[in-house]
């Protein structure tokens, strides 16, 4: 990057320069020691020293061709802008497509769908364990009948919708599927994606429903069936969001996200019998864009840099498009307060522009309210209108990766690259990333980082503005959207109506052929499409996998 005469020069006039500077640290109050949120070390400053064996080719290089490290569309968002989506879903079908009806009004440009707790868990609305959540944390779906609600209107030849759904995912997108059809699209036009990540489930979200083994072969099933019969569809999305949200560094979301779709390819390749490249490029990922503007952006180079250095070099993909790590942002919402709230719409600005800048291609920001409930729809409006205003507004969609070659984000980028490459190492070691959950390691790696932080927080050493810093005995009272207390009933009500009309002979039969399927080695997808198009429910499909596959109890690591 540097020639030898140019570096000495740097190096003379650094020591110039702190001969100087200590003479002010001497007298000042100037931190002489920092680190990131995820504790890597920043020195005071940086120069072309720090990046001296950077190759440009192969390190940096440019964007749309290996290792994109710079994006992987050649044109950034010159050509085409990241998807602004919101995260949304709450009550009943009918009250969440009002959301999506007035959110695309306001300039949305793609779906994303939150679930109630029952339906994560693959449970109906008048199961026991369901009550008192229906609708609370996200939208019920219960059948296929449900999901014609909830699509009422949009047009799903043209709409790109994201279901952040894990367990039941193979339910909930058969549903899609026959909501498609319904309206007379062909599934190849049909776009969107599922995230179908069970194993960053085991180690952080911990929705569960069945063991690890056979959750991957459902999740399998579904690369499977999507390559086949729907090619614009992502059927996994790799996430370490979640993995962020519990606690983990920006090294390890990072590392153990990569593993996990390191463990998926290889299902895949193994149980399919697939060539890499006719399903590679269908796999999306799912990043945190955590509160630390530079580490976050250099998070996201690196993690397009290492996915295509693994598929090209562990997978042999020959694909370019199998070397694309292409990512959905989510600001971080473990970094929003209940204390001075009105301070979140500044958290999340920050974390939104570090994903623009870090090369998103798809971004959801929080709402201000989210610490405290679902948002309201004066809350959703502000964070819709984030991602507005950094689009068309300040200009840094102007020129593709505009922070390429600073000395401080491709320092940075290296060493978050380096500590990532050491886990993954440890995993691969341990026997792959099934073997390391079964072993407890991510999860207690992001225990440990968790504490850590709230020491940080609770000493002083971190701050959070309102809570252990310039905080106010004030309180900040806002209105939060409340879910009607009337839902439930309404949501059982139908839901007994659709079981009392559909042709329960056909549901018994369609769910016999399912628990076949599951018993061979068969793909489940065509069964469970068939199964809710004569309006099983989503319990009682999930209640064959219980019974065939087993239920999942975390062990618990200490």
């Amino acid at each position: 990057m540097f020639t030898v005469k140019t570096l000495d020069q740097v190096r003379k006039e650094m020591e110039k320069w702190l001969v100087e500077i200590r003479k002010v640290l001497n007298h000042s109050q100037t931190r002489p020691e920092s680190s990131t949120v995820s504790n890597l070390d920043i020195k005071l400053i940086y120069t072309p020293e720090d990046i001296k064996d950077l190759d440009f080719k192969t390190n940096i290089g440019y964007p749309g061709l290996y290792p994109f490290t710079r994006g992987v569309q050649a044109t950034g968002y010159r050509g085409r802008l990241w998807t602004l989506r919101m995260f949304s879903g709450f009550g009943t079908a009918s009250d969440t497509n009002h959301r999506w009806q007035q959110l695309l009004k306001y300039g949305e440009t793609g779906l994303s769908t939150a679930f109630d707790f029952p339906t994560l868990m693959g449970y109906d609305s008048d199961s026991l364990r369901a009550h008192a959540e229906v609708g609370k944390c996200g939208v019920v779906i219960d059948t296929l009948a449900d999901m014609e609600v909830l699509t009422k209107g949009i047009p799903l030849d043209q709409a790109s919708t994201s279901m952040t759904i894990n367990p039941p995912a193979s339910v909930l997108w058969a549903m899609y599927l026959m909501a498609a059809k319904k309206q007379g699209v062909g599934w190849e036009k049909v776009n969107g994606t599922i995230q179908n990540d069970m194993l960053k489930e085991f180690i952080a979200q911990k929705t569960f429903m069945c063991p690890p083994e056979p959750s991957i072969r459902l999740i399998s099933d579904t690369i499977e069936f999507g390559t086949k019969h729907v090619p614009r569809w992502n059927t996994v999305s790799i996430s370490g969001y979640h993995i962020r949200e519990a606690g983990a560094t920006a090294v390890q979301e990072l590392a153990f996200t990569l593993a996990n779709g390191i463990a998926y390819v290889q299902d895949v390749i193994n149980r399919k019998k697939m060539d890499v490249d006719a399903f590679a490029p269908r796999l999306s990922f799912f990043f945190n864009s955590h509160i630390d503007f530079f580490e976050e952006i250099a998070k996201f180079r690196v993690a397009r840099r290492m996915w295509a250095k693994i598929m090209k070099q562990r997978f042999k993909a020959k694909n370019p498009r199998s070397w694309w790590l292409r990512f959905h942002t989510q600001t971080a919402g473990c970094s929003l307060t209940a204390q001075q709230p009105f301070n979140n719409v500044i958290r999340t600005t920050t974390e939104a522009l570090a994903a623009v800048l870090g090369g998103t291609q798809s971004l959801h920001t929080n709402s201000l309210d989210e610490v405290l409930a679902l948002p309201s729809d004066f809350a959703v409006n502000i964070a819709l209108r984030t991602q507005q205003v950094i689009a068309e507004e300040i200009g840094v969609i102007n020129t593709i990766d505009p922070l390429a070659g600073s000395y401080f984000v491709e320092t940075l980028t290296n060493e978050i690259e380096e500590k990532a490459w050491e886990y993954i190492e440890k995993i691969d070691k341990m026997g792959g990333m099934l073997a390391a959950i079964e072993r407890g390691f991510p999860q207690l790696e992001i225990a440990n980082s968790a504490y850590k932080f709230q020491q940080q927080l609770d000493s002083g050493e971190k701050v959070m503005i309102g809570v252990n810093k310039y905080r106010s005995s004030e309180e900040t009272l806002i209105e939060t959207l409340k879910v009607d207390e009337g839902v439930e009933a309404e949501q059982v009500k139908r839901l007994k109506e659709i079981r009392r009309v559909r042709d329960n002979r056909k549901v018994k039969q369609e769910l016999a052929n399912l628990r076949a399927a599951c018993q061979s080695n068969q793909n489940v997808m065509p069964y469970v499409i068939q199964a809710v198009g004569e309006y099983a429910t989503e319990q009682e499909i999930c209640d064959v996998y219980r019974e065939v596959f087993g239920e999942y109890r975390d062990p618990g690591f200490f």
